[in-house]
């Protein structure tokens, strides 16, 4: 499929290259800032874990910066993956496990031993098509990243995380409630339709009493019987679930014309950032090689 064809399927697609984001994802982001206001004037400490390839953290730069990320210099944002990401104006890296606890003690430490206002996480498992998997594997990957929120998070802050939508979301649901006043299941509208992922929103972080962050205990019983898992009657938990983003704006699911606007040609946009370690280099390079070879 050639690139004209891959820019006509996807609108989002489109508006992040020509907005110089690194990916789509940037835009549900900015959806669910939309709708929740989380990115405000009061946030000065922000955690993105799973941060590659820096879409989200380019949104917090700009959001909570400034547009050239180098305005206010009084927000500090810390992006954390295990794979190197390429530099973003305004914002630290730092290259680790979101399970070690090294990892938080490494956040703290780069806000001067304050906690964070926010944390953020967009991240996800390479998927195998096989959803009860997918869906569980997502679940673990959410609750590694709450555990070390648990560590760096504020209380009366906010948590915001991707999940794949399955039967386990109202145990997810529960799990998360123990920890926030509010939390509510969203899907921006730049997330597909086809697609099972939405985010949990949780705001006001309020831990129980007496409780210790740990990376040792897991938050999550695996060993739950299909009474806990689907409780009934009064124990029975109804997921808040919307939809945000303007609703009569794009439809990411909708094939548009590559004109969108007449008598205004389009204009082909490269990646604003280029794979910094791509599987095919070694190819690249051969190719070149090839190519000067040939030509001498």
């Amino acid at each position: 499929m050639g690139r004209t064809s891959k820019d006509k399927r996807d609108i989002y697609y489109r508006l992040a290259k020509e907005g110089g984001w690194r990916a789509r994802s940037a835009f549900k982001l900015l959806h669910l800032d939309e709708e929740f206001k989380f990115l405000n004037s009061d946030v000065q400490r922000v955690v993105d874990l799973c941060a590659a390839p820096g879409s989200w953290s380019q949104v917090l730069t700009r959001k909570l910066r400034g547009p050239t990320g180098q305005e206010n210099e009084n927000v500090k944002i810390v992006a954390v993956d295990l794979q190197a990401m390429a530099p973003l104006p305004g914002v630290t890296q730092i290259q680790g496990d979101i399970t070690k606890t090294s990892t938080a003690e490494s956040i703290v430490e780069h806000f001067k031993g304050e906690p964070a206002d926010l944390v953020v996480c967009d991240g996800a498992p390479d998927v195998t098509g096989l959803h009860d998997i997918d869906e569980y594997i997502q679940a673990q990957l959410l609750l590694a990243a709450l555990n070390i929120t648990t560590h760096v998070l504020k209380k009366g802050g906010t948590f915001i995380a991707k999940i794949f939508r399955g039967k386990d979301v109202s145990l997810l649901f529960a799990q998360l409630k123990i920890f926030f006043k509010e939390v509510t299941c969203a899907k921006p509208i730049s997330s597909r339709n086809s697609s099972i992922e939405a985010f949990m929103v949780c705001q006001n972080y309020s831990p129980p009493d007496g409780f210790v962050p740990t990376m040792a205990n897991p938050l999550l019983n695996c060993d739950y019987d299909a009474y806990t898992n689907q409780p009934e009657g009064p124990n029975r938990v109804i997921v808040p679930f919307i939809a945000c983003g303007d609703l009569s704006g794009f439809d990411s699911d909708k094939t548009y014309p590559l004109q969108l606007e007449d008598g205004k040609e389009y204009v082909y946009h490269r990646p604003t950032q280029e794979p910094i370690d791509p599987p095919y280099k070694e190819a690249c390079r051969l190719k070149a090689e090839n190519m000067l070879a040939k030509e001498s």
